[in-house]
C-alpha cells in the first residue's frame, strides 16, 4: 500500500444506515458551539482569557489576528481546540501579556468576530482544557422515514453513540491519512510542528476508529470483553477487568464504567484474552504505524468506545422537513459522531 492508495474506511454504526436524509450546514447559524470552560478566569497573572464569538472564522487564523492585534508571538496566543469554521461558536483564547498594560479588546471585532469578555489568568490555556463543549444544530431538506427517526434520536438519549473521531480529523479526502502514512512509513520529514501533530493525530485516530468499528460489528462496544481496559466515567482513569464478571457487567449497565479502545504509542497493549486479541487481528495491517508513532515518541493511551450526549433533546418538524438537535459532548468528542448515527448528511 503506498500513500496514494489510502482511503477512509466507512466505520460502523451503531443502530445501523440512518433513516433519513438531510443537508447540514446550510449557514454558519446551522451548526453553533460552545466551549464549557469548566473553570474560572483567577483574576491575576500575565495572560489574558477571552472569551470570543466568531462566524465562519477559522480558529487558527483569528489566533494569529490576535498575536498580531497586541503585536506579541503567535506562540503567546494559544486555544484549547480548534472550532469548525463554517459555524457560530464561542471559544476560549489565552494571550500572555508580561509587564503590559490591558489593550483595548472592543478594539479587536468585525463582523465575523468580537471579544465577549476577557479577564487575568495565571495560566496559558492548553489544549483539551474543556469540560465540554455544548451543541446546537440544524439539519434541513429532511427525506426518510420519521417515525424511524423517532425512534434512532431515541436510541441514541439512552444507549450514547460510538466516540469515533469525526472525519474532520482526517483532512478533506483523508488527505492527513496520506500525510501520516509518508511521515510514520516513508519516513518523510515535516517541518511544520503544528501539521507534524495533525497527521500524527490523524493515524492514532484512524487506529482508533477501526477497533471501535469492529467491536460495534460484534457488539461489544458497551458490553465489554475479557481482558478490556474499563474506563471510570468522567475520567481518563481505567482498569483491566481480566474477566466480565456479574460486579463488571453491573457496572457497565449503570455506566459507571465503559470499553476502550488504544490511542497507539509506547508500552505495550495494557488489555488482556479477548480484548488485546482484537486489537492485535484488527490493527495487523498497521505494524509499520506503530514503529513511527512509538518512535516519535508518544505514549500508549485509552479512549472510551461510547459516550452518551448529555442534555440530548431534539424537535422536529416534518412538514417544514427540518430537524433542531441540542447536547453536550465532554472535550475530544465529536458532533459529527452524533449526527452521522442520525442522518446521511
Amino acid at each position: 500500500m503506498s500513500a496514494a492508495e489510502l482511503s477512509l474506511p466507512i466505520f460502523s454504526y451503531a443502530f445501523g444506515e440512518p433513516p433519513v436524509k438531510g443537508v447540514i450546514r446550510s449557514c454558519p447559524e446551522d451548526f453553533q458551539v460552545d466551549e464549557m470552560l469548566g473553570f474560572e478566569p483567577d483574576g491575576q497573572g500575565e495572560h489574558f482569557l477571552l472569551h470570543i464569538q466568531k462566524r465562519n472564522t477559522n480558529t487558527e487564523w483569528l489566533a494569529r489576528q490576535l498575536a498580531r492585534f497586541v503585536d506579541i508571538n503567535p506562540m503567546d496566543v494559544s486555544y484549547a481546540g480548534l472550532k469548525d469554521r463554517n459555524a457560530v461558536t464561542t471559544q476560549w483564547f489565552s494571550v500572555r501579556l508580561p509587564g503590559i498594560s490591558e489593550p483595548d479588546w472592543s478594539a479587536f471585532s468585525t463582523e465575523e468576530y468580537q471579544v465577549l469578555s476577557a479577564e487575568r489568568h495565571s495560566r496559558k490555556l492548553r489544549r483539551g482544557s474543556l469540560q465540554g463543549n455544548r451543541f446546537s444544530m440544524i439539519v434541513r431538506e429532511l427525506q426518510g422515514d420519521f417515525v424511524q427517526l423517532e425512534q434512532r434520536l431515541t436510541h441514541i438519549k439512552q444507549q450514547g453513540v460510538p466516540n469515533y473521531f469525526g472525519e474532520q480529523r482526517f483532512g478533506h479526502d483523508g488527505d492527513n491519512l496520506k500525510m501520516a502514512y509518508m511521515m510514520l512509513v516513508e519516513n518523510k520529514r515535516i517541518k511544520n510542528r503544528q501539521k507534524r501533530s495533525l497527521y500524527l493525530s490523524a493515524a492514532r485516530s484512524l487506529l482508533f476508529n477501526l477497533v471501535c468499528s469492529v467491536r460495534l460489528k460484534n457488539n461489544s462496544w458497551q458490553t465489554g470483553l475479557d481482558g478490556d481496559a474499563m474506563m471510570l466515567s468522567g475520567s481518563h482513569s481505567y482498569f483491566v477487568a481480566e474477566m466480565l464478571d456479574d460486579e463488571i457487567r453491573q457496572r457497565l449497565a449503570e455506566d459507571d464504567i465503559v470499553p476502550t479502545g488504544p490511542l497507539w504509542g509506547r508500552g505495550e497493549l495494557v488489555t488482556k484474552g479477548d480484548a488485546r486479541q482484537l486489537e492485535q487481528v484488527t490493527l495487523d495491517a498497521y505494524s509499520d504505524w506503530f514503529e513511527g508513532l512509538e518512535k516519535i515518541g508518544l505514549k500508549q493511551e485509552r479512549r472510551a468506545l461510547c459516550v452518551k450526549p448529555v442534555d440530548f433533546c431534539w424537535q422536529l418538524d416534518e412538514q417544514q422537513k427540518i430537524l433542531e438537535i441540542q447536547f453536550m459532548l465532554p472535550a475530544g468528542s465529536y458532533a459529527t459522531s452524533v449526527l452521522r448515527e442520525v442522518v446521511n448528511y
